[in-house]
């Protein structure tokens, strides 16, 4: 019996890729840089499943190539990447990869509040020049946290994780989003409208999907209601942010500073962007472990081995 095709962007974790053989047939060699739009044309046009990554456009001319692909699994927990509707019009099964990667976002969420609120990323380059004389009362004042106020927008899985690490500051916890969740036994989170998390937060982080609705949620206008002590922190996708209005609130210091870890045009950043020192930027490394990385391989394998068996895929979006 034929093996059925595999088309992979980009190579996974090694234990991923060690988990393939035997059971598909690699269409080619994934290679470690964007796949051009020839190759995923090529590949879409002949594989029976896809593994693609949020990098990867996923749109109704690329799909409309297919003739026998089943299933295009997202190495990802976000989808906005692939025309759901598309797919779904020529019977096509999209699935992604949520729950696995909560844990590692969250906890980078954490690494960045605190880079950002005491000067980390300052304070290391400032170390690695040489010029540091030691110790005195006012060198590098950062913020406080513990017992702050953390704003979330977005109280899903990721934005819950988020508050239940507050815990350990003391954080009271505001939360806007599109519906109220239970604080756990312990815990008190108090839903609010997105001006009043705005306008009272100490730190904001946003945990909200890429949609019609997101893009561009917080701009001018949310930005100009925040505290000027307040910081901005993103680990969910650079376009819910206007770029250009964040940079121009982070140079006028109307914001205390900023934690990010997406971008808008990624993965081009602004050269404005990185040359100011009350931001601390990171390249896409919310689920960077390499624990959840292969979690999220073998999830994405699971879901293409129950969809060619015919099975239902457990992590269907469309």
């Amino acid at each position: 019996m034929n093996r059925p095709i595999l088309f992979i962007t980009r190579p996974l974790p090694q234990p991923v890729m060690d988990a393939m053989p035997g059971h598909y047939q690699m269409l080619a060699e994934p290679v470690d840089r964007p796949a051009t739009a020839e190759e995923l044309r090529c590949g879409f046009s002949r594989a029976d499943a896809v593994i693609c990554t949020l990098a990867d456009r996923i749109d109704a001319s690329l799909l409309s190539n297919t003739t026998q692909l089943k299933i295009v699994a997202n190495y990802a927990v976000g989808y906005n990447n692939i025309d759901l509707s598309a797919a779904a019009e020529r019977g096509i099964i999209v699935t992604n990869t949520p729950d696995v990667l909560t844990d590692a976002t969250a906890d980078l969420t954490w690494a960045l509040l605190l880079a950002v609120a005491r000067r980390v990323g300052e304070g290391d380059a400032w170390i690695r020049t040489g010029n540091w004389t030691g110790w005195t009362p006012t060198q590098m004042l950062g913020a406080d946290i513990t017992g702050k106020t953390l704003g979330i927008i977005g109280m899903g899985r990721i934005g819950q994780a988020v508050a239940q690490r507050a815990a350990g500051f003391r954080m009271r916890i505001l939360y806007a989003g599109s519906h109220v969740v239970s604080s756990p036994p312990g815990l008190s989170w108090t839903w609010q409208s997105l001006d009043t998390v705005l306008t009272h937060s100490d730190f904001l982080s946003l945990h909200v999907p890429l949609t019609d609705t997101t893009h561009h949620l917080i701009g001018q206008r949310e930005l100009a209601r925040m505290k000027p002590t307040a910081f901005l922190i993103n680990t969910s996708r650079g376009p819910v942010i206007d770029e250009a209005a964040l940079l121009s609130s982070l140079e006028a210091r109307t914001i205390a500073g900023a934690g990010l870890d997406v971008y808008e045009h990624e993965p081009t950043i602004s050269p404005a962007l990185c040359s100011l020192s009350n931001v601390v930027l990171l390249p896409h490394l919310g689920s960077a472990t390499l624990h959840t990385r292969v979690r999220m391989g073998l999830i994405c394998l699971d879901n293409i081995a129950s969809a060619l068996e015919g099975r239902s895929a457990t992590n269907r979006v469309n």
